[in-house]
């Protein structure tokens, strides 16, 4: 019980930088500790391990076919396989399996930690202290149930070649109070989308329920990024709520002229995470294999494919952000903090006052 209180504290935390001391400025994972005295066993190497793996994953799809050669070449003899969801998706799929003692994954790369607190509380994950973590920037759990993989970071959006940037929102209070874009402005959905529910978190902890009260009077349209970018485009929205990732991906990819606001109450940092099942509850019995994963997910080269897909990377003194992103350093200085606790007790409480006050399309 002790243990889970300091959790409880320790994650109640602002996601600021947490530059370990005795790290020595270098990226790469820190080497295991040898063994002393005898021969002790040693890890398989990539190119070693073998079996199955299946990742239920929230990323973007997009992102994940980039990545699969990427794991075949480091992992040759081992099938890793992905089964994509939202959030939503894969909580409502996870919940079922769960009612039968077993997952039909072998890991899980989520949205935000809330929901790793609630596997690792109902016994569900596999712990495993992966040397990489002497080089992590951000929070982890010590005892190994989970790590963060990749940043995202909520932000405001606008379109300059219809707007000047001085006449809309330029913070999340204003996006919701700021009568002049009444019945123009966007967010994703926080009862299917994991970042969009550590938001409204961080909202409703930093402005009270009344925030939501706010953005149902400001007519706020709930829908994906995808759409909320198109209406930015024609003009149709004239500020939106999204991650930065899908700004920055269709700046390089579209050559779009749609620009990234950085509130000025804080941007919202939320660190995806990267866990395993527990031995006996997982699909495939590779536990050796995941181990390898993990590490390569937070090794330079695992984190290359992730700054790549836009996303920022959690590895301390990383030598560059994503493509026409402000360095990460700069996006710590002002960030509205989410207690991932709340996020994950309070997760039906605040997705039912979202619900009472925003308007929210059938599906």
């Amino acid at each position: 019980m002790l243990k889970r209180r300091f959790l409880a504290g320790m994650l109640a935390l602002t996601m600021a930088v947490t530059m370990l001391a005795g790290c020595g400025g270098g990226n790469e994972p820190a080497p295991a500790p040898s063994g002393g005295g005898g021969s002790a066993p040693t890890e398989p190497t990539p190119a070693e391990v073998s079996g199955k793996v299946l990742i239920y994953t929230s990323m973007y799809e997009d992102i994940i076919e980039a990545l699969k050669p990427e794991l075949k070449k480091a992992f040759p003899k081992c099938d890793i396989e992905f089964f994509y969801g939202g959030t939503g998706t894969l909580q409502t799929k996870v919940a079922a399996e769960i009612e039968t003692g077993k997952l039909s994954c072998d890991m899980l790369m989520v949205a935000e930690p809330a929901y790793s607190l609630e596997l690792k509380e109902g016994g569900w994950l596999e712990p495993y202290v992966t040397p990489a973590a002497a080089n992590l920037a951000f929070e982890y759990d010590k005892e190994g149930f989970w790590y963060p993989v990749r940043i995202c970071n909520m932000v405001l959006a606008y379109n300059p070649e219809l707007k000047n940037k001085d006449e809309i929102p330029n913070s999340f209070y204003d996006f919701a109070y700021n009568e002049a874009v009444k019945g123009k402005i966007s967010m994703s959905n926080p009862l299917t989308s994991g970042t969009a529910m550590a938001a409204v978190t961080a909202l409703k902890d930093k402005y009270g329920y009344e925030y939501f009260e706010a953005l149902g009077k400001q007519g706020v349209m709930v829908e994906s990024g995808g759409v909320a970018c198109t209406k930015l485009e024609t003009g149709e929205c004239d500020v939106i709520m999204i991650l930065e990732e899908s700004i920055l991906k269709k700046r390089e990819e579209d050559d779009s002229q749609l620009e990234v606001i950085y509130p000025t109450d804080g941007t919202i940092v939320i660190p995806s995470t990267i866990m395993t099942i527990a031995d006996g509850k997982n699909a495939n019995n590779n536990i050796a294999a995941c181990q390898a994963i993990t590490d390569w997910f937070l090794s330079n080269e695992g984190q290359k494919n992730i700054v790549a897909g836009w996303m920022h990377s959690v590895v301390s003194g990383y030598p560059e952000p994503p493509y026409d992103a402000i360095a990460t350093s700069e996006i710590l200085k002002n960030t509205l903090p989410v207690n991932w606790e709340n996020c994950f007790q309070q997760r039906d409480e605040i997705r039912t006052k979202f619900q009472e006050n925003v308007t929210i399309p059938e599906k």
